[in-house]
């Protein structure tokens, strides 16, 4: 069975976390009202974590795909279930450092972070499925 591999992988993450910053600071200035400043410094951080994680959890999500189903493309119902995972797993790590960087309660963070979960799990279908149509796998480009 084919998977991606690391020279791939390292393009899909820096592909999603530069258009993602590129998308997202504009629109979390409108919606929060901080400065570009402050949300970009938050949002480069979280793109760090973000990229680490993003390697690892799709090279796992593939892997455990690969076991269950014995094949690594994705069903739309797949793609939702990738995305809620990655996005709850990043929401964990980043409610702490969003309520310390902008100096508000963990409410506020917690409300503000489901806003950028929101933006990102939406983001997130859609890149995915859109980098596996300009990337698609030799296997894939077969079938």
């Amino acid at each position: 069975m084919q998977m991606r591999n690391r020279a791939d992988r390292i393009r899909h993450v820096i592909g999603f976390e530069v258009i993602g910053l590129l998308l997202f600071v504009p629109l979390a200035k409108l919606a929060f009202g901080f400065s570009v400043g402050e949300l970009g410094v938050l949002a480069v951080g979280i793109s760090i974590i973000a990229t680490v994680w993003n390697y690892v959890y799709n090279v796992g999500f593939d892997h455990l795909l690969a076991r269950w189903k014995k094949r690594v493309n994705k069903t739309p119902v797949e793609r939702v279930m990738h995305a809620i995972g990655f996005e709850g797993g990043l929401l964990m790590v980043s409610l702490p450092l969003v309520a310390w960087w902008l100096k508000v309660g963990l409410w506020d963070a917690f409300i503000m972070d489901l806003g950028f979960a929101a933006f990102y799990l939406v983001y997130a279908f859609i890149y995915n499925w859109v980098y596996d149509k300009v990337f698609p796998l030799p296997v894939w480009k077969a079938a």
